[in-house]
């Protein structure tokens, strides 16, 4: 499959909606490529369509309501967010099939750097033992994926205190820097992410 990549960098949030509606537009009406775009956000806590508001519990940065599925979650630098807009029926693939794919990618990305990270039944997300440290919230319009993932790398873990990530009581979030005690380079994520994503959707 010929995708399209593009790195918006560290990107507000309004700006990579408008990216992603344009580039849904465009695949709708058969004028663009199936695309993936990888961000960082600035400090920002987005809601699901479903979301419970008060599972925000002190809002100390900007706020999106959003019409993507999941509950609250954070994005902000040094987490990496991918935005895959690609046409379902045009890959063969279903939405489970498509969610299930995404967390492979997620857990190929950590294994890379021999972090075991696994699914959860049940649950939507990548887990390493009991510590969610992928997020994963999408929407499926007209056969188009739009939203994705996040991935915390070296993520600023204090801004979870703020919210009951994805609606899940007592939750314990966790980041590749927190697991493997260092810094990890966003930009070698950025290529191991490339490569397992076209490996998995071709």
């Amino acid at each position: 499959m010929n995708f399209v990549i593009k790195d918006l960098g560290l990107c507000d949030y309004n700006k990579a909606l408008l990216n992603q509606k344009n580039t849904k537009t465009d695949l709708v009406n058969n004028l663009g490529k199936d695309t993936l775009f990888l961000l960082e956000h600035n400090h920002t806590y987005t809601l699901g369509k479903n979301a419970n508001p008060s599972n925000i519990l002190n809002k100390n940065c900007k706020l999106f309501q959003t019409d993507r599925g999941g509950d609250v979650t954070y994005h902000g630098p040094g987490q990496l967010v991918g935005y895959p807009i690609i046409h379902l029926k045009k890959m063969g693939l279903g939405i489970k099939s498509y969610v299930s794919n995404i967390e492979i990618l997620l857990i190929r990305i950590l294994n890379d750097y021999d972090i075991g990270a696994s699914t959860r039944e049940g649950l939507t997300g990548v887990w390493v033992n009991d510590r969610k440290i992928a997020s994963i919230g999408i929407r499926v319009s007209q056969w188009v994926t739009t939203h994705g993932f996040s991935l915390n790398v070296n993520t600023d873990m204090s801004y979870f205190s703020n919210i009951i990530s994805c609606g899940i009581d007592n939750i314990s979030m966790t980041s590749m820097e927190q697991e493997l005690g260092r810094k990890i380079s966003m930009e070698d994520i950025k290529q191991s992410t490339i490569v397992h994503f076209n490996q998995l959707f071709k």
